[in-house]
């Protein structure tokens, strides 16, 4: 069956379920973990969102991440390596109802952390914009609510201006 996509209004839980699943990944990590985020739209107080806890690691070596895979399984997640992204490491929870997705880096790749961080620090502080791409998600999740790629699709456009926006905030900012 494919991916049932809601969009629910914020829920206070979600930073609550980060914290307990960042123990977690902390523990399969180790020191190779040098920081674990929250990251997407549960990690945007206010902002509606796939009931989806998107964590991204920074990692001193995304190699010895690969070691760690059979304890990810464990715990619940599948194991899809870059699935996309030069360089990432893809987990989710949960199958077609997933309901945590981590995105793995090396430290080193700053374009895919601040990127990530960015958008995430742009929504925090910029209530109209979030405001517009919340309600935005709701009509493509009410529209292809079994359609992943469409979903995806309808929204690519403004997330990719929304990423820009974001990348030349966050530089200007720090």
């Amino acid at each position: 069956m494919p991916q049932h996509i809601t969009v629910v209004e914020y829920d206070p839980q979600w930073e609550e379920l980060f914290k307990k699943e960042r123990i977690l990944i902390k523990n399969i990590l180790g020191e190779n973990a040098i920081e674990i985020y929250h990251i997407g739209s549960t990690a945007v107080k206010g902002l509606c969102a796939k009931p989806i806890i998107d964590i991204m690691p920074a990692v001193k070596n995304i190699a010895e991440t690969d070691l760690a895979a059979s304890r990810f399984e464990n715990i619940g997640y599948e194991y899809l390596g870059e699935f996309g992204i030069k360089g990432r490491r893809y987990l989710r929870k949960g199958g077609d109802e997933r309901t945590h997705q981590i995105h793995i880096f090396q430290a080193n790749d700053t374009f895919n952390i601040e990127r990530h961080l960015a958008v995430r620090d742009y929504l925090r502080t910029h209530a109209a914009d979030a405001s517009k791409y919340g309600e935005m998600k709701k009509r493509l999740a009410l529209k292809y609510p079994y359609d992943i790629e469409r979903y995806c699709d309808g929204k690519e456009q403004f997330v990719k201006e929304l990423e820009i926006k974001a990348l030349l905030w966050y530089k200007n900012s720090f």
